[in-house]
């Protein structure tokens, strides 16, 4: 976690210290139930006080980040209902952006949805669940950018950073690799057929099933001595 890096003339030190945090939360580097000591972190980015406490709101507003009397500010956990809450929203975009991207995509957009299932695919062979998530998002952002609609990207770019947490948990699960090559397979048949009734029934499956897989591990985290979630 490295603020040097990601420091930009252009943004104020509060959002490059809140883009440092929530790329250590989106992938992991943080995990759910840590606490987000000021002081300490602070110190580990070489900032005061202000910016850190300034971020750590903005990550509350995002869901990223949850405050507890009498403890302060944790990483959110991952929960049941969280996940449901954000993979309904997402289930019902995805399958609106499908159909409107099987009336409105272009020839050069199919193509490039073609290369980004192969890139996928070659990614899983990686096994670097970053990599993989990254591969996932950009060949949903063609389908998404392919409908055409501002307003719709829009929404989904909102939903964006919360979805990636649990897209990322579900990666992590190296069983399911093949059946989302599958799934990335079917969805791309629907769409070089500009099938958009049948392309929201695929990508309504295909969120259906991460969101089956990331309740299963959230359950069997239940299980273990003191584990709350994820």
């Amino acid at each position: 976690m490295k603020t040097e890096e990601k420091a930009n003339e252009y943004l104020p030190l509060r959002d490059v210290v809140f883009n440092t945090l929530r790329e250590s939360i989106l992938t992991g580097e943080m995990k759910p139930g840590e606490r987000l000591m000021e002081i300490h972190l602070a110190n580990r980015l070489g900032v005061s006080r202000t910016p850190i406490r300034e971020a750590i709101r903005m990550l509350e507003l995002e869901g990223l980040v949850t405050m507890i009397p009498r403890k302060g500010a944790e990483v959110a956990q991952i929960t049941e209902k969280g996940l449901r809450d954000v993979l309904e929203v997402r289930q019902a975009l995805d399958a609106l952006a499908m159909e409107l991207a099987c009336e409105r995509i272009t020839e050069e957009e199919i193509r490039e949805l073609r290369r980004a299932c192969d890139t996928f695919a070659q990614m899983t062979r990686t096994q670097d669940a970053v990599r993989i998530a990254q591969a996932d998002v950009a060949l949903h952002d063609i389908i998404v950018h392919a409908s055409g609609n501002d307003r719709l990207i829009q929404m989904v770019g909102n939903l964006s950073q919360q979805m990636y947490r649990y897209r990322l948990e579900y990666i992590k699960d190296v069983s399911q690799h093949g059946r989302l090559i599958e799934e990335h397979e079917e969805i791309y048949r629907c769409i070089r057929s500009r099938d958009g009734k049948a392309g929201a029934k695929a990508i309504r499956m295909h969120i259906y099933n991460q969101e089956q897989s990331i309740l299963s591990q959230i359950q069997q985290k239940k299980k273990e001595p003191g584990s709350r979630s994820v």
